[in-house]
């Protein structure tokens, strides 16, 4: 039996459909399982597994000084923890931008901003991290994107 690729086609397109439509202004619960670095993390969800870009944080990338010591400082912290994540409806690449609350309702991104690993972006995040920042992410490089 030859597969009927218009079928095919509108039922991917129907799936992409519903998995976007449940990112957007939803709250999902997932376990971290991948840090990709310290303003991207991969939670695996009862939906599958979602990239997140913590919303608002800026972070220096991992080639940049501090990165790969972001990213340590994420999987230790936040590594396999179970987290609930805000997605706001928008997307960055593959990512999907939210903000995430470990168990105890702390805000990760306000918690690796105050570790000194990342910096408030107030283009995004109307400046509700600035009052994380420590000496050690005001000297983070900002990246043009967040001025």
């Amino acid at each position: 039996m030859k597969p009927n690729l218009k079928i095919i086609a509108a039922a991917a397109m129907i799936a992409l459909g519903c998995i976007t439509s449940a990112h957007a202004t939803t709250t999902l619960e997932g376990k971290v399982v991948k840090v990709r670095d310290a303003d991207t993390i991969e939670i695996a969800t009862n939906q599958g597994r979602i990239a997140v870009r913590l919303n608002g944080v800026d972070a220096p990338e991992l080639k940049e000084r501090g990165g790969q010591a972001g990213k340590k400082w994420m999987q230790r912290t936040y590594g396999n923890a179970i987290l609930t994540c805000q997605f706001n409806g928008q997307k960055t690449y593959d990512r999907y931008v939210g903000v995430c609350f470990d168990k105890n309702g702390t805000d990760i991104g306000a918690a690796v901003i105050a570790a000194g690993h990342a910096r408030d972006c107030p283009k995004f995040s109307g400046g509700r991290y600035r009052k994380y920042e420590t000496d050690a992410s005001r000297a983070i490089p900002p990246k043009r994107y967040c001025q």
